[in-house]
């Protein structure tokens, strides 16, 4: 069986890609390379040859990204701090963006220093910020929330395999993140809560793999993109625990509105914008601290303790 130059395969589908638009059309053909033979990115260079049928294979998933299918759902996964999750359609795919939100939460969850904390993953579509904190924190119990059916089932689905590789089982429910009943047996009790809901205003002209792939009810969130925040940030309130904090990823256009739902309500402080890799604006963060009243009485507490 005859074989063929891998590195040239590469080069004649990073020009397929560049002409059907692809935004880094070398970077995904190296990808969709390495996904197939199974090695990392790094080490395609150490396969100068395959054969015809891995050609014919290559170039199949390669006509699919021309088409605008998003990279991920042709590989079937997308990595989310130290795991891999299944994705496909009827999922967010999630974006390397979230990484710096899930390395801020890592760190309050240290920082915290308590032990067994109680995690809160709101929106989660494929389980992402949920099971990526399972992983690292295997100690925490980590709840989750998602609307939308077939999201849930990516989620159980993603929560299956990572509990059959030894980490944390998380707890899923499927439900509605502005819903003032939603989980009330956790108010008051959650340490952390982290969300990437839905947040881009209604019109916003997004990429063929964004508009047509991902759920339309995982992008937007009304006309101002904040038809879900707004809610979302009451309910945070009432389920963190004082000295618990909140980190809500949003659309670049509003980290001024979203930190202003947070300082809004009495019952946060020490609210910080965070940018991305970018510079662009991309998560708000806040801690609960306790209202005059709840401070009255804590003082009342150690000033019975102590008496």
């Amino acid at each position: 069986m005859s074989r063929q130059p891998l590195r040239l395969a590469v080069i004649e589908a990073a020009s397929v890609l560049e002409e059907a638009g692809v935004p880094s059309p070398r970077v995904d053909a190296e990808l969709l390379a390495a996904h197939l033979l199974g090695i990392e990115r790094g080490r395609l260079g150490l396969v100068p040859l395959v054969d015809a049928a891995t050609i014919d294979a290559y170039r199949s998933m390669v006509e699919q990204r021309a088409k605008r299918i998003p990279l991920q759902y042709i590989t079937g996964t997308s990595p989310m701090g130290e795991i891999d999750l299944a994705v496909g359609p009827g999922v967010f795919v999630p974006r390397p963006e979230t990484e710096l939100l899930l390395g801020w939460a890592l760190a309050f969850l240290e920082r915290h220093g308590s032990r067994n904390p109680i995690v809160l993953d709101l929106c989660t579509g494929s389980g992402a910020l949920a099971l990526a904190i399972a992983h690292a924190r295997p100690d925490a119990e980590v709840h989750a929330v998602e609307l939308e059916a077939k999201a849930l089932g990516w989620a159980r689905r993603n929560a299956e395999t990572r509990a059959q590789e030894g980490d944390t089982p998380i707890r899923l429910y499927q439900g509605d993140v502005t819903d003032r009943t939603l989980l009330s047996n956790l108010e008051g009790t959650v340490d952390l809560v982290v969300a990437n809901p839905p947040y881009i205003p209604e019109g916003a002209e997004l990429e063929p793999e964004v508009i047509e792939h991902d759920p339309h009810s995982a992008l937007f969130g009304g006309v101002d993109g904040l038809s879900v925040i707004r809610p979302m940030v009451s309910n945070i309130a009432r389920w963190l625990r004082i000295g618990g904090a909140a980190a809500v990823e949003h659309d670049d256009t509003h980290s001024l509105l979203v930190a202003e739902l947070f300082e809004q309500r009495r019952v946060f402080g020490d609210v910080v914008r965070h940018p991305d890799l970018a510079g662009k604006a991309r998560f708000v963060t806040a801690h609960r601290v306790p209202t005059a009243v709840e401070a009255d009485r804590m003082k009342s507490v150690r000033s019975a303790a102590d008496g």
